[in-house]
Order: structure tokens, then C-alpha cells, then sequence
């Protein structure tokens, strides 16, 4: 399974790469933005994107939405991270097809009970 991390900042996909390799998923691609996620997304395949919510100039939302939209990717799987636990942020990304939310700080064991739940 090869998973996409997209987070504007660099220390937080090294922490995402470090606990995927925790549960073992060592195929881990890496974008630091948005248009970077849909350019590796149109390029490579991937089987789950795991992305911040807040970035910029494209946020996770968007990000979300612009994939959702694409024909060729509307059902790629979807995990958001984001420190924002507020409800109608929650419902927002549940309206935008998010398959699984998770609320920073996490567990190597919360990212693998998510991904199990989203993977089957």
C-alpha cells in the first residue's frame, strides 16, 4: 500500500513517515502542498492520502475537494489530520467525502485503528 503525506511542514511528515513506518507501511510518498499532492496524484498511484487540514495556499479541504471532483480519483481514499477537533469542522470534511478525521496530537496505534477503518 503506498500512502501519500501532504503537510506544509516538513517535520510533521517526517513524525507521519516515522509512525506509518511504526505499523509497518514503509511505501510513503511525501508532498509539502496541495498542487504538489494533485501533481504526485495525477503522476503516481496511491491507495491513501493522509493530509493536513491547514495549509496554505491550497488547505486539506481543498485539496480534498479538488480530488473528490476528478473522476479518476473521487474514490481515493481520504484521512484528514488536523489539531482542530470543532464539530462543524468535522462535518465540513464529512460533507466533502473525508473517510477518517484525526485529531493531532495521535498514536502510531490511532493512525493504524484509522487506516484499518478506511482500508478495510
Amino acid at each position: 500500500m503506498k500512502i501519500l503525506v501532504v503537510d506544509d511542514y516538513p517535520t510533521m511528515r517526517r513524525i507521519l513517515r516515522n509512525l506509518l513506518s511504526q505499523i509497518g507501511i514503509s511505501d510513503v510518498e511525501e508532498a509539502g502542498s496541495g498542487a504538489e499532492a494533485l501533481a504526485k496524484i495525477q503522476s503516481t498511484t496511491v491507495d491513501l492520502v493522509i493530509s493536513d487540514w491547514n495549509m496554505e495556499p491550497v488547505t486539506g479541504l481543498e485539496l480534498l475537494k479538488k480530488i473528490r471532483a476528478n473522476g479518476a480519483t473521487a474514490n481515493l481514499p481520504f484521512i484528514m489530520v488536523t489539531a482542530e477537533s470543532k464539530t462543524e469542522n468535522v462535518i465540513e470534511a464529512k460533507k466533502a467525502g473525508v473517510n477518517n478525521y484525526i485529531v493531532k496530537p495521535f498514536t502510531a496505534d490511532t493512525l493504524k485503528s484509522k487506516i484499518a477503518a478506511v482500508m478495510g
